[in-house]
């Protein structure tokens, strides 16, 4: 250390390690790996997804599938909106509105519900 670096000095690097059993080769340190492991194994032949991956099989199951998750993606951000607003006219007192937004709650949810039973074979 030194007064204008408060650190303490780094000592010289030097490659290998000070334990001479972590200085062996990487077969003796891992036996466990040999040459044929992973990519120069000789009985893989082609790598990565087969044919056809990436590509949409069914195009209109994919849409209607897709529309229905939005469908019910709009109404669970409406029931959130809807709880909000009816937990905040409860504790204001206006129990009146409050039914009513429950009411709206039980609504939205029989939507989800009529989206879920629509073709049970998707499921």
């Amino acid at each position: 250390m030194t007064p204008e670096n408060p650190l303490p000095e780094r000592p010289a690097y030097r490659p290998g390690s000070a334990q001479p059993r972590l200085n062996r080769p990487v077969h003796e340190r891992y036996p466990q790996i040999r040459p044929t492991s992973g990519y120069g194994d000789p009985r893989i032949r082609h790598t990565g997804p087969g044919p056809g991956a990436g590509t949409e099989q069914e195009p209109e199951r994919s849409s209607k599938l897709s529309a229905r998750l939005a469908l019910a993606l709009t109404v669970v951000i409406g029931q959130l909106w809807g709880l909000t607003i009816v937990v905040d006219e409860w504790m204001s007192g206006d129990t009146g509105t409050a039914w009513w937004g429950a009411g709206f709650l039980v609504l939205s949810f029989l939507v989800v519900l009529g989206l879920w039973a629509l073709d049970p074979k998707d499921r």
